[in-house]
């Protein structure tokens, strides 16, 4: 699933104090030809709020059992994302879809200044000072998915120097 982000971290569930926290269920209907048939699809992020996070989509006939299996998903694709103070290391926009998130880090005091999804998101990371700026579609899968390409874009200052090749002071001062 984040194969395509070379700083991606995949992380055990095992061991970690994860926190649940629902962002959206939907009642979801199929037409057949005996009426209607009704479901759920719930999406939850999870995360210990010192870095690791993860987010699924859970679909069920009744609401509690779409969010056991949302949680379930999410737990499969938990990644490691770099924190720096509270805040995160870099500007950084991520895109999914129609959804366009633009995340921002901030000086300590400021509070997490984002709306829906991507509190929610952010708040499950452990980020305690961050801007952001949600553009484009609202829809609440794409948001989750476009606040995850921007925080699996993030890298600290360790990761570029080894990236580079360089010392963490010439990535400083160069």
């Amino acid at each position: 699933m984040y194969h395509k982000y070379k700083s991606a971290e995949l992380v055990k569930p095992s061991g970690l104090d994860l926190k649940d926290r629902l962002i959206g269920v939907q009642r979801v209907t199929k037409v057949t030809k005996g009426g209607r048939a009704f479901g759920f699809s719930a999406i939850v992020v999870v995360g210990d709020e010192a870095g690791v996070v993860g987010h699924g989509l859970g679909k069920s006939k009744d609401v509690a059992s779409a969010i056991a299996k949302g949680i379930e998903d999410a737990k499969k694709n938990l990644v490691r994302i770099p924190l720096v103070k509270g805040t995160l290391p870099h500007e950084q926009k991520g895109k999914f879809g129609g959804a366009r998130v633009n995340i921002i880090p901030a000086a300590p005091g400021t509070g997490v200044i984002a709306g829906g999804a991507v509190r929610t998101v952010l708040e499950a990371v452990g980020v305690h000072d961050v801007l952001s700026k949600s553009q484009g579609s609202s829809n609440p899968h794409n948001v989750v998915k476009a606040t995850f390409d921007a925080l699996l874009q993030l890298r600290d200052a360790k990761t570029i120097a080894r990236e580079r090749g360089i010392s963490l002071e010439k990535v400083f001062n160069s």
